[in-house]
This record gives structure tokens, sequence and C-alpha cells, in this order.
């Protein structure tokens, strides 16, 4: 068995920003979180495979090595994006210039 993923954010992190950036209508923190969610899954889902000791396991293990470097990466853009926008790194809150910002846009729709 593959060691799992080293995880800045937990899954209840990213389905918060998620949830806080779609009432807010700010996409790009969300879909990273989404990204990464799903980056879980297949990295879970191939770790199963290994772990049936299938005979293309090689084939598991290099999907895998491909998604521990690909989340990191993401893990690291969302922090980036997150701090460039203001968000609070504690409580995972957007700002409130942010969310007056997508509120005057809603507005003049």
């Amino acid at each position: 068995m593959r060691p799992p993923l080293s995880k800045r954010y937990s899954n209840a992190q990213l389905e918060h920003i998620l949830e806080e950036a779609m009432i807010y209508l700010c996409a790009c923190p969300a879909q990273v979180a989404e990204q990464l969610l799903q980056l879980r899954k297949v990295f879970d889902y191939q770790n199963k495979c290994i772990s049936k000791g299938s005979q293309l396991s090689e084939v598991h293990r290099r999907i895998s090595d491909s998604i521990s470097k690909a989340h990191a990466e993401l893990e690291t853009c969302l922090t980036d994006v997150m701090q460039l926008e203001g968000w609070d790194p504690q409580t995972l809150e957007m700002p409130e210039g942010l969310r007056e910002l997508r509120q005057k846009a809603m507005d003049q729709d």
C-alpha cells in the first residue's frame, strides 16, 4: 500500500471553501478545491487497485505518483490564491471586500 497523500486541507475544509466561494460567486478557489477532492478520489481508487495485487500494479503506482505531485502543487496553488485574494487562513472565509464586489456584480445583472 502506498503512503497516504500529504494533505494541507481536510476534505471538510475544501468543501467549506467550495461553499464559501459559490455563495459569493468566486469560482477560482472553488475550482481548485474541487480538483483536489477529485484527485483524492482517484488516488484512493489507485491505492485500492494496488492493494488488491493487480497485475497492473505498476500502472496504478505510476498514476498514484503523478496524483501525489499534482495534489501537492494544487494545494500550494490554493493557498497562494486565497492569500492573494485575502481569505482568512484560519476560518477559510472570503474577505468582506470580495463579498461586496461579488454582490455589486450580482445586483448589476
